[in-house]
């Protein structure tokens, strides 16, 4: 089964991302159906599978499914985009793809699932974690360190979000690191965090800056040891 999926998705990724050229992407969200590159892009994918496949036509159902769904989602995709949000709709496409794998790999090799395992004590643990990590310590944080104001450096160019996006991903490397018991990894991550930060921190002038960045970083990276060490125990006491 896993064999299947591996070659099912490795198809996948030639045809989607491999051998699709920026140019067959534009022509496609212009035209949309009626673009040539739509069908030679589910060409690119038929000759993929059968490639992978090892010209095994005893999967031509399978081979067939994919192609034809392949067609249908991104039809869909190409008439929605102008509605969705562009990262949304790239998520729903790939998860629409994903689905139609296991689906033709079920057939082939039939698997059981059951939604008794989304409930499961370890995948709840973890998934809890994971949003504690994120969304939850981000508000924690603003909630810590809103006693200072910070405006006058707030005016400098910056992307939306981006402190909060990079507070959430360190996080994540660092729950990983733990989790994995690479704790080296957290040391790695705190030197790269340093040299990036460099800037920032070695304007004495800005003192301020420096010792909110300082709180930040221990903040952000003392809740991701505290989550992952507490994912450890716990999972370790669940039987």
């Amino acid at each position: 089964m896993i064999s299947l999926i591996i070659k099912l998705t490795l198809a996948h990724v030639i045809g989607d991302f491999l051998f699709q050229p920026q140019k067959w992407v534009s022509h496609k969200e212009t035209y949309k159906h009626k673009s040539r590159f739509l069908y030679w892009h589910i060409l690119v994918h038929l000759c993929a599978l059968i490639i992978i496949l090892q010209f095994n036509f005893t999967y031509w159902l399978g081979i067939l499914i994919i192609s034809v769904s392949h067609f249908i989602i991104d039809s869909i995709k190409l008439h929605l985009k102008p509605l969705l949000n562009r990262r949304l709709l790239f998520g729903l496409d790939q998860l629409a793809h994903l689905i139609v794998i296991l689906f033709v790999v079920k057939i082939y090799e039939p698997f059981t699932f059951s939604f008794s395992m989304l409930f499961e004590p370890k995948l709840l643990l973890f998934i809890t974690c994971i949003l504690c990590i994120t969304k939850v310590s981000s508000i924690i944080m603003k909630t810590l360190i809103s006693k200072w104001d910070l405006k006058e450096y707030m005016e400098e160019a910056s992307l939306k979000n981006a402190g909060a996006y990079i507070g959430m991903l360190e996080r994540l490397f660092v729950f990983a690191f733990i989790i994995t018991n690479h704790w080296e990894g957290v040391g790695f991550l705190i030197a790269a965090k340093s040299v990036f930060r460099f800037g920032d921190l070695s304007k004495a002038k800005d003192r301020k800056l420096t010792e909110y960045i300082l709180i930040g970083t221990l903040l952000s990276f003392g809740l991701a040891i505290v989550f992952g060490l507490g994912y450890q125990y716990i999972f370790d006491l669940i039987e």
